[in-house]
């Protein structure tokens, strides 16, 4: 049962994380205890956690999709959340399950699981969110380095032939490249679509269509970003690239291009969505479902149409990327 004083009202991006000259600052990660051995790091166990996370953010969906491609779905079990219907807003939800309520954690609100672990956290309850089902509480919110734990530190716990996502050689690279997209593609859309100035807007497009400008030149010569194998920074893109022409478009803003209009990321972003966690993990129709009044002409894209268009057959279109490939039948360097 949901314990009212835990259940918090979701804080306002736009009172709290929004500058003096319009710009969006995203809020910091509280909860960043890293996984490891040694004292001050969270013990990796296996049946200890349980993943949080949303069909719609793109931050908690690289890890669901991280968490099947390397086999931890007995190690770490995991749960949806979404947006229920209250006087106000209450946040991340269990809308899934029976009862409104987290089968194993027994809450109806994420709020309820921040407030157990930090009575005086302030700020927005966010997945992905790793949650201790041994006391009840997050651990661990940090998913601008949450993949890399997986990849990493639980590779004790991954299954026979798992791939190696994080290679020790490339590592360096791929932190640096992580960097990179995070400030110009994962937030930069939303630094565009949240900004409250045309300054702040006109800053964050510009440099969001120079990143995807510089992406499709990568892409024209290698199959995935760091060559012939998927990465980290591979799953980073994607969730972003999923969302692009299916949601993120309304808030954006006149377009210079969709996603399908580069040719190098379009065919990249279907080779990558033919691999089962990508697509197991996607659920493109839920990203465009259209909640609008259809009672009059005037109705949005997605409202009109959310539903008639074959997302699956749209993703699944023949693309060349094998050829860009040194080992075009392997999209995996795996682990020895």
């Amino acid at each position: 049962m949901s314990s009212e004083a835990n259940v918090r009202v979701r804080p306002k991006e736009t009172e709290h994380e929004i500058n003096e000259r319009g710009y969006f600052v995203r809020q910091k990660n509280h909860f960043t205890t890293p996984f490891g051995e040694g004292e001050g790091k969270l013990p990796v166990e296996a049946g200890r956690y349980r993943l949080i996370w949303a069909k719609g953010c793109h931050w908690s969906n690289r890890a669901s999709i991280v968490r099947e491609l390397l086999g931890l779905e007995e190690v770490i079990s995991i749960n949806l959340v979404g947006h229920g219907k209250h006087e106000q807003n209450l946040g991340w939800e269990f809308v899934f399950n029976e009862n409104q309520s987290d089968p194993v954690l027994g809450v109806q609100f994420l709020s309820e699981l921040y407030a157990s672990a930090d009575p005086e956290y302030k700020g927005r309850p966010t997945v992905p969110a790793v949650i201790d089902v041994h006391t009840g509480k997050v651990v661990n919110n940090d998913y601008v380095w949450l993949t890399n734990y997986l990849e990493k530190e639980f590779a004790p716990f991954h299954k026979a032939g798992a791939p190696d996502l994080y290679p020790a050689e490339l590592r360096a690279d791929i932190d640096k490249y992580n960097d990179f997209l995070f400030d110009n593609v994962n937030n930069g859309v939303y630094k565009a679509m949240f900004a409250q100035s045309i300054e702040a807007y006109n800053d964050a497009y510009e440099h969001l269509y120079a990143a995807l400008d510089s992406i499709e030149e990568r892409l024209a010569d290698r199959r995935f970003l760091f060559g012939d194998y998927v990465t980290d920074s591979d799953v980073r893109l994607f969730v972003t690239l999923a969302r692009f022409d299916t949601y993120y478009f309304k808030n954006l803003g006149p377009l210079r291009n969709r996603i399908v209009d580069f040719r190098n990321i379009w065919g990249y972003a279907r080779d990558l969505y033919a691999i089962p966690a990508f697509k197991n993990n996607t659920y493109l129709r839920d990203l465009a479902r259209g909640n609008g009044d259809k009672s009059t002409i005037f109705i949005d894209y997605n409202t009109r149409f959310w539903d008639q268009i074959d997302y699956e057959g749209l993703w699944s279109q023949p693309h060349d990327r094998r050829a860009k490939s040194s080992d075009p039948e392997q999209k995996f360097k795996t682990q020895h």
